[in-house]
């Protein structure tokens, strides 16, 4: 059994935190003794979460905006002390083929993806090394060690997320600062609505990507993979020719799961507020 005794009395700040994997890592967490702060851009349900939570923070949170990332974790450190941990879990999956993407969308999604993973990053370590402690996690996906068809500026932007996490884990080696990025699979949240999971996988559940960043702070480890059963057949696919591993990517589903496979009524509501520049 895990000894999460080191969890308690820890700051922790988490980014898109109102629902969904954020929410449930900060419950989690927050469960052990930790100090939780959420951000999220959507002001309704981050103060609706933190007060349904009892986090000791919640608020207003744009990632991709400096002086918002900036003010909010001054805030928190006002509040509630050095911050130990940051989770830059922020991030939206609109699907379809990406020639029907605008422009403005591909923007949104590496703006908020990719640039906020980063700016949140250079901003938790500006706090962090000069401590000499800290703990850095980045949420990846499973997306970014494969291709996904309806996925294409997705997988694009978690594919950074691992290059860049990787990077900095060398880049600070020694630092006295943990830096981890954690790859779920397809999981039972919003993000993931309308959509069935590959042949012989399952969706996760964001219970178990928080129980997996649990983990992480007690036992740092450079990544984790959530399923397990899914995070070795990414890897395992990964080292095969790349007509064999398309091959069977194809041969679970991957080339239809997102897109002629879609429920575009169960997913219509997600569509919606991802695309919307406020939420």
């Amino acid at each position: 059994m895990t000894d999460t005794s080191t969890i308690r009395g820890k700051v922790v700040v988490i980014t898109g935190g109102a629902r969904g994997i954020g929410l449930a890592t900060a419950t989690a967490l927050h469960r052990l003794g930790a100090r939780i702060a959420i951000g999220d851009v959507d002001s309704t349900t981050v103060k609706q979460s933190g007060e349904a939570g009892d986090f000791g923070h919640y608020g207003r949170l744009d990632v991709t905006d400096p002086q918002s990332f900036a003010d909010f974790l001054d805030e928190v450190e006002r509040q509630l002390g050095p911050i130990d941990v940051l989770i830059n879990n922020a991030g939206i999956m609109p699907t379809g083929k990406v020639i029907d993407e605008p422009d403005a969308l591909t923007r949104r999604i590496l703006d908020i993806n990719v640039y906020g993973v980063v700016l949140g990053s250079k901003l938790a370590l500006a706090r962090m090394l000069p401590r000499r402690s800290g703990h850095l996690i980045n949420i990846a996906s499973l997306a970014g060690e494969t291709h996904i068809p309806g996925l294409a500026t997705y997988n694009a932007s978690k594919h950074a997320v691992l290059g860049f996490t990787d990077t900095l884990r060398e880049e600070y080696r020694g630092s006295g600062v943990s830096i981890s990025s954690v790859l779920p699979t397809l999981t039972n949240t919003e993000l993931g609505s309308g959509v069935t999971a590959p042949k012989l996988l399952r969706a996760a559940e964001p219970e178990e990507i928080a129980a997996a960043v649990t983990k992480l702070l007690v036992s740092p480890r450079s990544k984790v993979r959530v399923t397990a059963v899914a995070g070795v057949i990414s890897q395992i696919v990964g080292i095969f020719p790349q007509a064999v591993g398309d091959a069977i990517g194809r041969a679970l589903g991957s080339q239809h799961a997102f897109l002629d496979d879609v429920d575009a009524t169960a997913r219509k509501a997600y569509e919606e507020r991802v695309r919307d520049n406020e939420n």
